[in-house]
């Protein structure tokens, strides 16, 4: 900028400390007269289209970076700008080849990129984009997230943790290299010494909202709601449009208050102030449907996806609340958000199961298999392929969905340091009890109604009792794997005969408690372990509290019913393919019911690739 006429370069400066302060309308006025005078100078259009998208303005601000781009295309801020507004816009086809021309120039636009291919399940890409920027000992904050979250993908975090606690050892007193370890050790399920790392970090004076935002995640993983809350509402403090942590800080006032204005009180207060902030109302309509109320979730973004130009991204979230109640609206909206990007994934996916919804199994599958050939391991995708089979009369899911051979009862082993069953499962339900909310209310986003779930992860639990539960585990998962043996279906060849944990939560339902039917889209097996159950469950002549299998989660036409049904014991284990569509029968009693849950995936140095 140094070469610029004096004039000019007193005017950008200008608009610099416009734009720093946040007076995006004057420096919007100040930008259009220096367009009119300078009608060439590319970064005077393209601070002139950020001002314009900052309005409101996303078309405008398109025309005038494709301007900008025009006249010198190898300009590195125009492709990345034009890069991440076209993301914005749901369009990755179009951003991505400018973000990777942009990236060899500006760790800004390697930034935005290496976080769109972890928002689309391509860890690989994303590391090998932002692995040689980190190893080459940058630690921006924002792209170490990125670094972290691709090799967690891929089931290498510890490898993720030995890199940032050997930087951390080497720049000592660094507070950027004790928060990237902070997020290895959390993206590990560290979350006691993570948390404990970002109370240094916050001591050290970086209070940002990033810092915030992942000791909150911690402290919920470690119970610690009250103060989990407080780091959320500092955070949003700091950066009140963060949608992320608007979305964690419901959950705890959910699980706190089961009320759904209370919990959506600081998200309106923010959509007051930033109306045209599409992925606020996103997730607002998320909290919504994650409530319980679909249609108050579609009526959120009713007029937001009405006009001509919605992006892809708030398509597919209207219609995932629509596909609740009206799956031709979805299937419109999933169409909407295909033609104006071809290759959202997204989208595709709400596409099939509006197909599904609508009775087109045909072009479901179709469309199905498609999407298989590049993730065979969603295990989301596999359960809407075999539900196309079912409703076309497709022999291949009896082979995929071979219930009585596949959802498999075993009774747990005893655990060594006890002498019988019932008194292991005594001293368990007391180790799960003090983990759950005596008056809490369901988690968001999840499956329960009428119940609480756990947040830490239970394989990593101190409790000896616990400890010993999973050690137990490990018997009946081997005898599961030699059991189904091995083949070309998404369950068995991945059978190496070895296995990790994938996360575990206890759940309680209480009378009236129900699972809905769902299926664990990052799993491989799944399990449901029953700690104690209602006595009148014990000896029920009808299915209450049972686990049930095959009847979808999304609506089908025609309707499809459960096909197995497993009556729980205490102290029984269940394991089955994470495809299967599962959920439990309402029960009602005084009486709660404990169970456990785990998914566990091929260990990562046995699993072909």
């Amino acid at each position: 900028m140094s070469s610029l006429p004096p004039a000019l370069l007193d005017a950008m400066r200008q608009v610099g400390a416009l734009l720093q302060s946040g007076d995006y309308a004057a420096a919007h006025h100040r930008l259009e007269i220096l367009v009119m005078e300078h009608p060439d100078y590319v970064e005077a259009l393209r601070l002139l289209a950020g001002t314009k998208q900052a309005l409101g303005d996303v078309d405008a601000a398109e025309v005038l970076l494709r301007k900008a781009f025009a006249i010198d295309p190898n300009w590195a801020p125009t492709l990345s700008t034009l890069g991440e507004l076209l993301l914005g816009r749901g369009r990755g086809d179009d951003a991505e080849p400018l973000l990777r021309r942009a990236a060899q120039r500006m760790p800004q636009a390697a930034l935005a990129l290496a976080r769109h291919y972890n928002d689309t399940q391509r860890p690989t890409d994303a590391l090998a984009l932002v692995a040689p920027l980190c190893n080459a000992g940058q630690v921006d904050a924002e792209l170490v997230a990125q670094h972290v979250a691709a090799l967690a993908a891929l089931g290498r975090a510890q490898e993720a943790l030995d890199v940032y606690r050997e930087m951390a050892d080497t720049m000592s007193g660094s507070h950027e290299a004790a928060y990237a370890l902070a997020l290895a050790l959390a993206a590990a399920n560290e979350h006691a010494e993570a948390e404990g790392t970002m109370g240094y970090v916050l001591a050290c004076g970086y209070r940002t909202a990033a810092v915030y935002f992942t000791r909150a995640r911690s402290l919920v993983a470690l119970g610690n709601f009250d103060r989990a809350e407080q780091d959320l509402r500092d955070c949003l403090q700091i950066d009140p449009r963060l949608a992320d942590a608007h979305s964690h800080l419901a959950r705890l006032i959910w699980m706190r208050t089961g009320d759904t204005r209370e919990t959506t009180e600081v998200l309106d207060r923010a959509l007051q102030s930033f109306p045209g902030d599409d992925a606020l109302r996103a997730a607002k309509a998320a909290i919504l449907q994650g409530a319980g109320d679909a249609r108050g979730a579609y009526a959120c973004l009713a007029e937001q996806v009405a006009r001509t130009q919605a992006s892809p991204a708030l398509l597919v979230r209207a219609g995932l609340a629509a596909l609740d109640v009206d799956p031709a609206a979805a299937l419109t909206l999933a169409e909407r958000a295909l033609h104006a990007s071809p290759n959202h994934q997204a989208a595709r996916n709400l596409l099939v199961a509006a197909q599904l919804g609508v009775g087109d199994a045909q072009n479901a599958l179709r469309h199905c298999e498609a999407l298989l050939a590049n993730t065979p391991d969603d295990q989301y995708l596999v359960a809407l392929q075999t539900t196309a089979w079912r409703m076309l009369g497709d022999e291949r899911y009896l082979a995929y969905c071979d219930y009585a051979a596949l959802a498999v009862p075993q009774t747990l082993p005893v655990p060594s340091s006890w002498s019988n069953l019932p008194g292991f499962l005594a001293d368990l339900k007391q180790s799960l009890e003090r983990l759950h909310n005596p008056t809490g209310h369901p988690l968001l986003f999840q499956s329960l109604r009428h119940g609480t779930e756990t947040t830490e992860d239970l394989t990593r639990s101190a409790d000896p009792v616990i400890q010993a539960l999973f050690k137990a585990f490990d018997e009946p998962i081997r005898e599961y794997l030699a059991r189904i043996g091995h083949g070309n279906d998404p369950l068995r060849r991945r059978n190496r005969g070895n296995y990790r944990f994938n996360g575990s939560w206890s759940v309680r339902l209480r009378s009236s408690g129900y699972h809905n039917n769902h299926v664990h889209p990052r799993g491989w097996i799944s399990s449901a372990f029953y700690v104690d159950l209602p006595d009148n469950m014990n000896h029920a002549s009808n299915n209450e509290g049972c686990l049930a299998f095959a009847e979808p989660g999304i609506v089908t036409t025609p309707p499809l019913h459960a096909e197995h049904v497993v009556r729980p014991q205490p102290g029984m284990l269940v394991l089955f393919p994470s495809y299967f569509w599962h959920g439990t029968v309402p029960f009602n009693s005084e009486q709660t019911r404990l169970t456990v849950a785990f998914d566990v995936l091929p260990d990562s140095s046995t699993e072909h690739t």
